[in-house]
């Protein structure tokens, strides 16, 4: 079974595997690129309501965890 990543290491993935410049995301986003770039490099944080934004830009959804089986 994959181990499961932080949200924040799978937006800061999409990122950067997106190919896209921080001025197209800010663009297509609104998120501001001095919020993007930090970020993307792992240097900061970024608010919820950014987070927001670019999870629906990169079609990625939050969703509970399955309920663990007892004995495992």
């Amino acid at each position: 079974m994959k181990p499961k990543q932080p949200i924040s290491e799978t937006l800061r993935a999409a990122i950067n595997e997106s190919g896209l410049s921080f001025q197209a995301l800010e663009k297509a986003t609104g998120v501001i690129r001095q919020s993007l770039m930090p970020f993307a490099r792992g240097e900061a944080s970024i608010s919820l309501p950014a987070v927001e934004k670019l999870a629906i830009y990169f079609g990625l959804e939050l969703q509970p965890a399955k309920p663990k089986r007892k004995g495992k």
